[in-house]
């Protein structure tokens, strides 16, 4: 049951935003931190996120059982009761959100939940279900933990709290619609209608390129703002070619499956490594 419990919270997605809150905090603090308000955001942002992500599973039990990558989960399974997860689910809120409220600032609460809104109510239950937009859109949610972490520091929504939400936000289409393109025979027999299963998977690589290049223009937005140096500047300017590079080739590709795989391993790596140079290239005062 336990094992469950903590699937439940998708602790994949969590460690991943967890580090971009990590690297949101660092920037904003320029290399003077304070422990403990670092130590509750983190704590507030894990148990809100856990929080959404348990009710998007609780609200995706009946198509969970019709993909191959979802239908082993605990409630298509039946291992667990619907109102036990939704309990589960409110539990975790009420407590994430009250961490960041009480402990950090109202300013990272209200962020909290605006995030938690979009992924839970926009995005699963509305969006996802319905539109192609959802992946665009519900990329707000996503975009939240470094801006809550930039924010539990600054108390504020400047400049360089929109240029992280742009990074992340511009990131989550290009790395979501790889793996949709694997998958798109799964999402189509569920009925999730994702940009490749509505447009095809030729407009969906079409419609990843401009997202990665405007991902080059908020890092050089991050450098010239003067939040990070000349090795986050460069390291983003190789990465980032390179990931476009690798995009064009699939219109040229005769193993779309390959390539699909590779760019999605691309786009999680470069996630992680542009906030490892972030952090450790962030200009101090």
């Amino acid at each position: 049951m336990f094992k469950d419990l903590v699937a439940l919270t998708k602790p994949g997605i969590i460690r991943l935003n967890l580090f971009a809150a990590f690297g949101g905090y660092w920037v904003a603090s320029r290399w003077h931190i304070d422990w403990l308000p670092l130590v509750w955001m983190l704590v507030g942002s894990t148990l809100t996120m856990a929080s959404a992500c348990v009710f998007n599973n609780y609200l995706d039990r009946d198509f969970d059982t019709k993909m191959a990558r979802t239908q082993n989960r605990a409630l298509p399974q039946g291992r667990l009761r619907p109102s036990f997860v939704l309990g589960y689910g409110i539990v975790l809120g009420i407590l994430g959100l009250g961490v960041l409220f009480l402990l950090v600032n109202p300013l990272c609460g209200w962020l909290g939940a605006l995030g938690f809104f979009v992924y839970v109510v926009v995005y699963t239950l509305w969006l996802k279900r319905n539109s192609t937009w959802s992946t665009s859109v519900g990329g707000i949610s996503g975009a939240m933990p470094p801006v809550i972490g930039y924010c539990a520091v600054t108390n504020e929504v400047d400049a360089g709290a929109w240029i992280l939400f742009a990074l992340l936000f511009l990131w989550q289409p290009p790395h979501f619609w790889s793996l949709a393109i694997r998958r798109v025979e799964e999402y189509r027999a569920a009925g999730y209608p994702v940009l490749p299963v509505v447009k095809g998977v030729l407009r969906t690589k079409i419609q990843m390129v401009p997202y990665i290049a405007l991902l080059l223009v908020a890092s050089i937005l991050l450098y010239t703002e003067g939040y990070v140096g000349v090795v986050f500047l460069v390291l983003s300017i190789v990465i980032l070619g390179c990931w476009v590079l690798h995009a064009l080739s699939g219109f040229r590709t005769r193993n779309t499956e390959k390539w699909a795989k590779t760019d999605f391993l691309f786009s999680v790596n470069y996630l992680l490594v542009m906030f490892i140079a972030m952090i450790l290239d962030t200009n101090g005062v």
